[in-house]
């Protein structure tokens, strides 16, 4: 019979004769060493298409800065995404469905309050195809009227239900506390916003908003580089503005220690958020900052997830990790607890941020996390549609392929110094900020005990 006692992951790694050992880290190959072309077109749009022959498809990943001030477009910006491959001038809905399930392919788009975001793939010798109606979506999307009318209806029911969940609404309060009335925290719109937006506002929109200059496309793999600049060119032609695309303002940086107890009565678990200025992936201690994360947090053999779900059982998951946005960063910190294990938790999350600063990763735990982290970038770009996930985020940064064939060789020259410094400067528990969500009826009292929380809703 199994014994049902709980081993620890430190017991779980040991054998009768000590702790397993680690494999040494072997030579450090490049995560994308690929044949590819970097360059912008004529309308302004930059374009990387790298070749990686593994199966005979392509990835295609677009990235259009699609900020906006006014207060209703979130919600036009959502109508936006839901109906932009509902028809055009050339093609109606099933036209454009059909032509792309000919050619194997797909494209589908999704907004937020920095980006607009398509992506597709197509099988490699029908790129031309899956470019032709990408770029008559981007030059012809007509929005019908029934089309939005029945595409609103479903946005409606979708955000009617989304914002009762308690991610949502931790994720809201989160930001709204981080940032206040900045653009940024408008992530999911209003429905009775999204009720009142007309076909004429998605189009202007369309007009004003979906532009190519200071846009990225990024294409991953059998394909020629360059020959796929010739079709880009054509295709994309007509695509064109002197405009260029609509950044978001920039982020506020963050400040500690304050936590707000953002009150849900009757809540029988709370969300634990909290927030810390970081450094992007273009600043030089980026890679030291990243295996301190890892260590405290961003993976499952971390410090937090042994403390507060392995040995306590606080939580069933708890995770460290970034956040970039427009050339900013954030390390974020997540934890759901039921209600009566919340106080504890929030301590032994703050427990194990200055710990990590104290006592910081060393021998073993750093080769794991060393290991973890360029095990996982290779990993994560071992397929045509990881990487081209991976090469859009750099480049919405103004980044290249470069940075991912350099990275792993940067992480492995890391220092155990360095990721002290790192731990000490960036995860010290006075420097992030955050919101706990739950029942404050319950909470308030131990909370408060724990101090710098204050109650109630963000302003």
């Amino acid at each position: 019979m199994t014994s049902a006692t709980h081993r620890s992951a430190d017991e779980i790694g040991r054998t009768e004769r000590g702790p397993r050992p680690l494999p040494p880290l072997g030579e450090q190959r490049a995560a994308a060493d690929l044949s590819h072309v970097d360059t912008t077109l004529a309308n302004g749009l930059r374009v990387l298409a790298v070749r990686k022959a593994t199966v005979p498809m392509v990835e295609a990943r677009l990235w259009i800065p699609f900020a906006g001030e006014d207060a209703l477009h979130p919600a036009t910006a959502e109508v936006l995404a839901e109906t932009i491959l509902t028809g055009t001038a050339r093609r109606n809905r099933i036209e454009i469905d059909t032509e792309l399930a000919l050619i194997g392919g797909d494209i589908g788009a999704g907004v937020d309050p920095e980006r607009l975001v398509f992506t597709g793939s197509a099988l490699a010798d029908k790129l031309p195809t899956f470019l032709d109606v990408l770029g008559d979506v981007l030059t012809g999307a007509t929005y019908a009227d029934e089309e939005i009318a029945r595409e609103k209806e479903r946005l409606v029911e979708r955000i009617a239900v989304s914002r009762t969940q308690p991610r949502t609404i931790a994720r809201e309060a989160l930001q709204k506390h981080r940032y206040g009335d900045h653009p940024a925290t408008r992530e999911v719109p209003k429905a009775e916003d999204v009720a009142v937006v007309t076909p004429e506002q998605v189009r202007a929109l369309h007009r004003a908003s979906v532009l190519p200059r200071g846009s990225v496309l990024v294409l991953v793999g059998d394909l020629d580089a360059d020959g796929v600049i010739d079709e880009l060119e054509k295709v994309l032609g007509g695509w064109a503005s002197d405009r260029s695309a609509v950044r978001l303002p920039p982020l506020p940086d963050l400040t500690g220690p304050s936590v707000r107890l953002v009150p849900r009565a009757g809540a029988v678990q709370s969300q634990i958020r909290l927030s810390a200025q970081a450094v992007p992936r273009t600043d030089p201690g980026y890679a030291a900052l990243q295996l301190a994360n890892l260590a405290y947090g961003g993976y499952f053999s971390s410090r937090l997830v042994e403390n507060i779900r392995e040995n306590k059982g606080y939580t069933y998951s708890a995770h460290s990790g970034f956040e970039f946005t427009d050339g900013t960063a954030v390390v974020n910190v997540d934890a759901d607890t039921a209600t009566d294990a919340t106080a504890p938790a929030l301590l032994e999350t703050r427990y194990e941020l200055g710990r990590l600063g104290q006592v910081p990763p060393s021998g073993d735990e750093l080769e794991s996390v060393r290991q973890y982290a360029i095990g996982s970038l290779l990993t994560s770009t071992s397929s045509q549609s990881g990487l081209a996930g991976q090469v859009l985020a750099l480049a919405s940064t103004g980044l290249g392929l470069e940075w991912l064939n350099e990275h792993p060789a940067r992480v492995a020259e890391v220092t155990a110094d360095e990721v002290a410094e790192a731990a000490l400067k960036y995860f010290a528990p006075k420097r992030f900020t955050g919101v706990v969500v739950g029942d404050a009826a319950v909470l308030e009292r131990k909370l408060l005990a724990l101090g710098d929380v204050v109650v109630g809703e963000p302003a």
